[in-house]
């Protein structure tokens, strides 16, 4: 159930996200709020999906959390629609 969780945390945070303007053009960064457990968002930024301050409000989506993310989507979401 852990995983579970962890999996629709990443996902959550990618699809309530917004684009970034402090990155290069060439870097895929999204911004979301962190509204969620601390001991999850700590797993995530462990396996290098997100970053960001212990201290602000909002994490980054690094590139390789949103690649996870759009996996998840498909697991999660079009599987109701099959």
């Amino acid at each position: 159930m852990k995983e579970k969780i962890k999996e629709l945390t990443l996902l959550l945070l990618y699809l309530t996200s917004w684009e970034e303007d402090d990155f290069p053009e060439d870097v895929d960064v999204k911004r979301s709020w962190k509204g969620y457990p601390f001991e999850i968002l700590d797993e995530l930024r462990e396996e290098d999906f997100i970053f960001g301050s212990s201290r602000a409000k909002s994490v980054y989506i690094k590139e390789k959390g949103i690649e996870e993310a759009k996996k998840l989507m498909e697991k999660y979401i079009n599987q109701e629609e099959n």
